[in-house]
């Protein structure tokens, strides 16, 4: 097990300069009993909310939004449309720009009448008409799509991943260090949504890469037979550092800011969608690896050196780039 996937680590090395730059953006309309629209557009720095924009087929933004506040790493937008002369059913929304990056948005809209409908737009699909006022049933495609989209993306968090799996050597230790991992990480992630704890995002995603570092170092004393805290009780090591990046997770949701009412659910669906995200990525590395040692099992051997150093080299990089964004 701990002579393969390096073919898989040499791919994701190449996506992984994008590494949490793509957290979602969210866009609310709320419809207010009086007749005008609230429209609401949150993008953190890194997807640079000036680069797409929110545009309707009735104008309603192409004027000066009527506030504009940065907090944290969010901006936020916010348009007030004092008696629209067209409804909200059979505007067409379009995200310009949208399909030049790999974002999704978040998309809410509150009618008048109290009902709400949430949907997920995406690079390939960037424009959606509005429907009329409707009772919809919870958006759990939605939120599930987020998580799974947000895991994929996070290539940092996949290297942990990675690095674990190839860490591990018994299928009954695996599951019990990506189950700790998982637990610890939930953990975080709802004390962070819900407020209980704050950190700034910045120090939280440095230290995930240096967590990743000593992960890459971890697989070269084990390559050379040295035993370690991870080797011995990898669970351990997998909870307490799951805590951290359970604080990155967090980013998605708290830096962009998801209304009130839904955080629970929200939360739930969303990592929900992650562990499907994350258990799929684990099941591909074990079908590569698998598919490696049987096949190509002398190459295997002799790139035995190349998950580490790729791994450590890329952890690397992002914690000096993470440190320098401290200034």
């Amino acid at each position: 097990m701990r002579y393969v996937f390096a073919a898989l680590c040499l791919l994701l090395s190449a996506a992984a300069v994008q590494a949490h730059d793509v957290r979602p953006a969210y866009l609310e309309i709320v419809e207010r009993p009086a007749g005008d629209l609230s429209i609401t557009w949150k993008s953190t720095a890194s997807n640079n909310a000036v680069t797409f924009t929110p545009q309707f087929s009735t104008g309603w933004t192409h004027s000066s939004p009527a506030s504009t506040r940065q907090a944290g790493g969010a901006v936020e937008r916010t348009w007030i449309v004092a008696s629209p002369h067209a409804p909200l059913a059979g505007t067409r929304l379009q995200i310009e720009g949208l399909e030049t990056t790999i974002t999704d948005v978040l998309l809410r809209v509150v009618y008048a009448d109290g009902s709400e409908l949430t949907r997920v737009l995406k690079p390939s699909n960037a424009s959606f008409t509005l429907p009329g006022a409707e009772k919809s049933g919870a958006p759990v495609r939605e939120y599930l799509q987020l998580g799974f989209t947000h895991i994929w993306s996070g290539i940092d968090h996949l290297l942990y991943v990675l690095g674990l799996v190839l860490l591990v050597r018994t299928p009954r230790l695996l599951i019990r260090t990506i189950t700790g991992f998982t637990l610890a990480h939930s953990i975080s992630l709802a004390a962070a949504s819900l407020g209980y704890i704050h950190i700034p995002p910045a120090p939280v995603e440095a230290v995930i890469a240096l967590s990743i570092v000593y992960i890459a170092v971890e697989l070269l004393r084990a390559r050379d037979g040295q035993s370690s805290l991870v080797s011995r009780a990898p669970w351990l090591v997998s909870m307490s550092i799951g805590l951290l990046h359970g604080l990155g997770f967090a980013g998605a949701l708290a830096e962009v800011g998801l209304p009130a009412g839904a955080i629970p659910q929200a939360l739930l669906l969303f990592n929900i969608g992650i562990e499907i995200g994350q258990l799929t990525f684990v099941a591909l590395v074990l079908a590569l690896g698998h598919a490696l040692i049987r096949h190509l099992p002398q190459l295997t051997s002799s790139l035995r050196w190349v998950p580490p150093y790729a791994i450590g080299s890329l952890a690397s990089f992002w914690v000096i780039e993470r440190i320098h964004a401290f200034f």
